[in-house]
């Protein structure tokens, strides 16, 4: 009988591990499907409209439902404090930086996370507007692998993004902070590039090293998800993290499991 009691609570345990470890997978695959190369090419549309002499490729994101959405990592301060079309990606969703290969001012990153959106990409135009759509933008302010996000409407929002539609050239977005709200009516294309110093660092200084995960959802009018992207960029060294809800659950599964185990072994002698 006890042979058959432990024969038993081992196989539940293995069972609950396994459960546990499905979820887990299930859960990371879902989150990678968001990494790949946008448009197959890491190229957006119409092309970069921000500022002066910003190279496209490398941008992470997906093309669904008429909605284009795309994240990149670039670097910002080089060796002599310059910005350079360089992005370091892998090809999937991170982008790599050497802060100690930069020359950094005061509370600034070394890279910059850039962000587009096009709400009226592929051949067939559906004549959407950017204030037909509203957008969760997430930002990570844990230096370690784990993840703790701020998040807000960096379209609606962010009054100098820089506006287009699926006509405007490379550096020819609208910057209009005065009349932003109402020009989202008019535009499909925003786009901007921000530093970790430009208040995306929480409590932290925006040169702290580690992993800083970026995400950006477009949703449709009933709060639906269109299309989204998701980044990892990491600086220097990746601080160890505390262990996470799964390793935490998974331990406490199997630590309850294993007094169960001891309690009834001791019962049975």
């Amino acid at each position: 009988m006890q042979k058959n009691n432990s024969k038993k609570i081992r196989s539940n345990l293995i069972t609950k591990m396994a459960k546990l470890l499905s979820l887990t997978a299930v859960l990371s695959l879902s989150f990678n499907a968001l990494a790949t190369p946008i448009n197959g090419t890491g190229n957006i549309t119409p092309d970069v409209i921000f500022g002066d002499g910003n190279a496209n490729g490398s941008w992470t994101g997906e093309a669904l439902n008429g909605v284009e959405v795309a994240l990149r990592g670039k670097l910002r301060y080089n060796a002599s404090g310059s910005p350079e079309n360089t992005f370091n990606y892998d090809g999937d969703r991170t982008y790599t930086f050497d802060p100690t290969l930069s020359l950094l001012p005061a509370n600034r990153s070394v890279f910059n996370f850039e962000y587009a959106v096009n709400v009226d990409a592929g051949a067939n135009a559906s004549g959407a507007m950017l204030d037909d759509f509203t957008y969760l933008f997430e930002f990570d302010v844990d230096p370690t692998a784990g993840t703790d996000f701020v998040s807000f409407d960096i379209i609606t929002l962010k009054t100098d993004n820089e506006l287009g539609d699926s006509g405007t050239a490379n550096g020819d977005g609208l910057v209009d902070v005065a009349n932003y709200a109402s020009n989202l009516s008019n535009y499909s294309v925003a786009q901007n590039s921000q530093n970790r110093g430009f208040g995306y660092s929480g409590l932290l200084d925006a040169a702290t090293e580690g992993m800083f995960t970026y995400n950006l959802t477009v949703l449709d009018a009933n709060g639906g998800e269109l299309a989204t992207s998701s980044i990892d960029i990491v600086v220097g060294s990746v601080p160890v993290s505390a262990p996470s809800t799964f390793a935490c659950l998974f331990a406490g599964v199997f630590a309850l499991s294993f007094a169960g185990l001891r309690k009834r072994r001791k019962q049975n002698r």
